[in-house]
Parts: structure tokens; C-alpha cells; sequence
């Protein structure tokens, strides 16, 4: 079960690369309050720990109110802009041209291209839509050089088939990891971090706690996934970014190192691999 007393100051700075804190789970409805819903729950990871976070866009009607939101809040938060496999279908394919734009424009504040990816465990009649996005945006990310974030259920093969036919060298975070030493060395020797969430707070998880123990440090990165992906102990509530204080905590249950090097690596791993330089 996840240790609840981590919410607790946190004396290190962590970074959440994946947060999707404009979500209405976080944010609410209310366009009145969602600005300051947002800022409270940035607020309260603050508290912990958290410094930055990265907040991936789903679909083409987020990727203009996220950039406005920067502007208002530019400290701590990065972007990612994409289309998420879920939304590829209602997605029309001629928005690429205006998230090209948009990157080319605004590129100091994207961080990466994302959430992109495939998910094989939706139905059959979406796999064209999603592949076509996926490697029109793995297109993009080269051609800008920048990061990917990867969403993957059932999907492993095909992402690093496509990776590998496009030469794409950029690299990214495969999101939400849960899998083998051996899934996970496929897409490090692709240039990948693995982002480790609150799986590894369910004993369960036997074969993503291995990898957290067994492969070298510089290879993740730590994410929460808000509001989605509770950790254990908290099934059934809405994930928020305060939380990474106990994913935190759980990674560094499974690592020899000291905390305070745990936290320093993890945190220079993000920004390299996000591009952000020093923070």
C-alpha cells in the first residue's frame, strides 16, 4: 500500500512528467474556476516536493487553451501537444498541419509532441485512425527534433516497429510503463526513459518492480498520470499531482541508492530528456 505520511513535505524537488491537470476531473466545468482549481492542485504538490510538471494535450481543442494557460502560469509548467490515441478518431488528420504550426510558433514552450501513440485494447475499428496520427506526429517530432510522449496498451511491437522505420532518434518518455527488463531495454535502445507512476505501489506489480530495482537509474522518470491511474490505497479517487511524493516514496523503496540521489538523477533525467536544460 502506498505510504500515506509521504505527503509530507518532501525535502527534494520531483517532477511530474505526465499530468493532465486541465482535465475536468482536476479542473472542474466551471470555465469560471478552472484556472484557479488548476493552480490550487499545483499548489498543494508544491507542498510535496513537486516542481514541475508536464501537462500532455489529448486532442486539437486543447492545444490553444493549454498554451493560454502557460502564459498565465509559465513557472513549473510544460507542455506537451498531440493527439492521443483515444481521440484520434474524432480527430480529423488535416490538424496536423495546425499542430505543426502551432509547435513551429510556439516552440520554446513544447516541450515535447504528445500524448501520442497506439492503443490495441480499443476497438479494432479505431486502429487506422490511431496508426495514421502516430506516425504523422512521430513525423513531426523528427522533422522539429523534439521528445515524444508514448501511450501504449497492447501495442508495444508495432510503436517500436514504426520508431525504428522512421529513424526517429528524438526519443521521449514511454508513459505509464509497466512491463519486463526486456520491454523496457527495447525502448531505452531507442533513446526512451520509462515513466513509473503508482503501479509500483501495488505489490502486484511484480515485473515493474523489478525493473525499477534492477536497471540503472539514469533510465526513468516519474509521473502520476493525474487524474487517472490511482496508486494503491486510494482505488475509486481522483489521482492528483501531490501524489507523486508517494510514487516517490515507493521508487525509492525499491532502489539502494540515497533518496537525495534518487531525487537528483530523477530530476535530471527529466530535463534531459524533455530538453528543458536546467530549471
Amino acid at each position: 500500500m502506498a505510504n500515506r505520511t509521504a505527503m509530507s513535505l518532501t525535502p527534494y524537488s520531483l517532477f511530474d512528467t505526465h499530468c493532465h491537470l486541465n482535465l475536468p476531473e482536476l479542473a472542474g466545468t466551471h470555465p469560471a474556476h478552472q484556472l484557479q482549481n488548476m493552480q490550487q492542485h499545483w499548489q498543494d504538490a508544491q507542498q510535496v516536493g513537486v516542481a514541475a510538471l508536464l501537462i500532455p494535450a489529448t486532442e486539437p481543442a486543447t492545444w490553444l487553451p493549454l498554451l493560454g494557460l502557460q502564459q498565465q502560469q509559465p513557472s513549473g509548467w510544460h507542455l506537451a501537444l498531440g493527439v492521443h490515441p483515444w481521440w484520434a478518431v474524432t480527430s480529423p488528420l488535416s490538424a496536423i498541419e495546425q499542430l505543426s504550426q502551432l509547435c513551429l510558433r510556439h516552440s520554446d514552450n513544447i516541450a515535447a509532441i504528445g500524448e501520442i501513440g497506439l492503443d490495441f485494447a480499443l476497438a479494432s475499428a479505431t486502429f487506422a485512425a490511431q496508426q495514421a496520427w502516430f506516425e504523422q506526429q512521430l513525423a513531426l517530432a523528427k522533422q522539429l527534433a523534439k521528445p515524444v510522449i508514448l501511450h501504449h496498451r497492447k501495442s508495444q511491437p508495432q510503436l517500436l516497429a514504426e520508431i525504428k522505420r522512421q529513424q526517429f532518434s528524438h526519443g521521449g518518455i514511454l508513459h505509464a510503463f509497466s512491463g519486463s527488463v526486456q520491454q523496457a531495454q527495447a525502448f531505452i535502445d531507442q533513446g526512451f526513459k520509462l515513466g513509473i507512476g503508482g503501479t509500483i505501489t501495488y505489490p502486484r506489480a511484480a515485473k515493474t518492480r523489478k525493473v525499477v530495482q534492477q536497471l540503472p537509474l539514469s533510465h526513468f522518470v516519474l509521473e502520476t498520470d493525474a487524474p487517472s491511474m490511482p496508486l494503491a490505497g486510494y482505488q475509486g479517487e481522483v489521482n492528483t499531482p501531490a501524489r507523486l511524493a508517494e510514487v516517490f516514496a515507493a521508487f525509492c523503496q525499491l532502489r539502494s541508492e540515497p533518496a537525495a540521489e534518487v531525487a537528483a538523477t530523477l530530476w535530471q533525467n527529466s530535463l534531459q530528456i524533455l530538453g528543458l536544460g536546467r530549471l
